[in-house]
């Protein structure tokens, strides 16, 4: 009786595992059965059941490169016809600036002087009227100037580049290069053949009158008022004259208009540099010799103003001026002592009073300021007694490829 209960036993446990052997064997064919099948060519999700190769691909780039060739050419016939309209518009433009009065004059400068129509030189005038080229406009703040861009024959110095870059432009866009120089060229025209207004043709004689170029430009400058144009400042000079020719001009987004042309004769300006100082003795010594260099042995037409806060220091001072004023037998400066704690606007103040001579150029400067003549001749160029007040300037310290940048803007004004 157990033998037989063992048997049972036994053949039990082999049922349950064949079994679970045939549950295994079920399960495995159901996974097989319903997994995704893979594909052995890595091709991306399209049509079911559908693989794709790289022929495919490169079919699909080359209609796609088709259509933008085709859309270029759609664009390049566009432009074309934009252009053909645009020059005949301009030929019927012309025609009727032939049928027009010959007394009315436009200075569409492209090398010479063209007639215009009455509506369109009505409308570039207003233009001219609206913007702040004869006279400025009431502002909120200081935040709504628009800032002027300085440029040479060869470099543009953008101020949106800030004092953490480089702010001449490498290389200078063709776009802007081409228009520069169109207005140099401009400016060139007003001088060489000056207009009765200009008051040249009486004062000088046809044979006498000398003829300036390209190399007679010294700097420009330009902004631009997005809803009315384009102003440009022009400065030329001759290498053996004191005089400067200024030409101001305007591009009311359309031909380039004269607004004026002056003759400018600084000099007898004398600026007044005011430095208010409180120590800092070792650099003052090197600011002297900047100041030596520049103001005493080459412009000479200079007043220095040391404010000096405290007495710390005030003897080494004294003494570093009056070593300078022995040497090069310069008197024309002025100390003015202070026993309060250093305040750079008090002591602007307190200088620009110091001063009893009349009309006078006031730079306010640091004593970490590095300037040559040619800033000083800018300070003069760019403000007018009791009108206008000069630009805003960077000098400094530091040079990059002779262009001097510094920490802090400086302001000049006339008083």
């Amino acid at each position: 009786m157990p033998r037989r209960g063992f048997m049972f036993q036994a053949r039990t446990r082999w049922l349950l595992v064949g079994l679970a052997l045939l549950l295994s064997l079920l399960l495995i064919m159901y996974l097989l059965e319903c997994a995704p099948q893979t594909d052995s060519n890595g091709s991306l999700p399209g049509v079911v059941g559908e693989n794709f190769g790289k022929e495919h691909y490169q079919a699909l780039l080359q209609e796609q490169e088709e259509h933008y060739q085709t859309r270029a050419m759609s664009l390049k016939r566009q432009i074309a016809q934009l252009k053909q309209e645009l020059q005949e518009m301009s030929d019927k433009l012309k025609l009727l600036q032939e049928k027009k009065s010959p007394r009315v004059n436009s200075m569409g400068y492209q090398g010479t002087k063209e007639q215009a129509p009455n509506d369109l030189l009505e409308y570039l005038h207003s233009q001219i009227d609206k913007a702040e080229v004869s006279m400025g406009a009431k502002l909120p703040s200081e935040y709504g100037v628009i800032p002027f861009e300085s440029f040479t024959s060869m470099k543009v110095f953008q101020l949106e580049m800030g004092l953490t870059r480089h702010p001449e432009e490498k290389p200078v866009r063709k776009d802007k290069r081409d228009e520069l120089v169109e207005v140099i060229e401009a400016g060139l025209e007003v001088i060489n053949n000056p207009d009765e207004e200009d008051g040249q043709d009486e004062e000088d004689g046809i044979g006498e009158r000398q003829l300036y170029t390209e190399n007679d430009f010294i700097e420009g400058y330009y902004r631009t008022e997005r809803d009315k144009g384009t102003q440009y400042e022009l400065f030329y000079k001759k290498a053996d004259d004191m005089e400067y020719r200024h030409v101001t001009l305007f591009r009311p987004f359309g031909p380039l208009m004269k607004v004026k042309s002056e003759t400018v004769d600084i000099s007898r300006s004398i600026i007044n540099i005011i430095v208010p100082l409180a120590g800092r003795t070792e650099v003052f010594a090197q600011f002297m010799q900047n100041f030596r260099e520049v103001c005493i042995n080459q412009d000479k037409r200079i007043h220095l103003t040391v404010v000096y806060f405290g007495h710390e220091g005030l003897s080494e001072v004294k003494s570093i001026l009056e070593s300078v004023a022995r040497e090069a037998s310069f008197h024309n400066y002025t100390l003015v002592s202070l026993n309060e704690e250093f305040n750079r606007g008090r002591g602007l103040d307190v200088g620009a009073r110091a001063w009893e001579k009349g009309e006078v150029l006031m730079f306010f400067c640091d004593v970490d300021i590095y300037f040559n003549v040619e800033f000083l001749n800018s300070c003069r160029l760019n403000a007018e007694p009791g009108t206008q007040k000069g630009f805003w300037f960077l000098a400094g310290f530091w040079l990059w490829d002779d262009l001097p940048v510094s920490n802090r803007f400086l302001g000049y004004w006339w008083f």
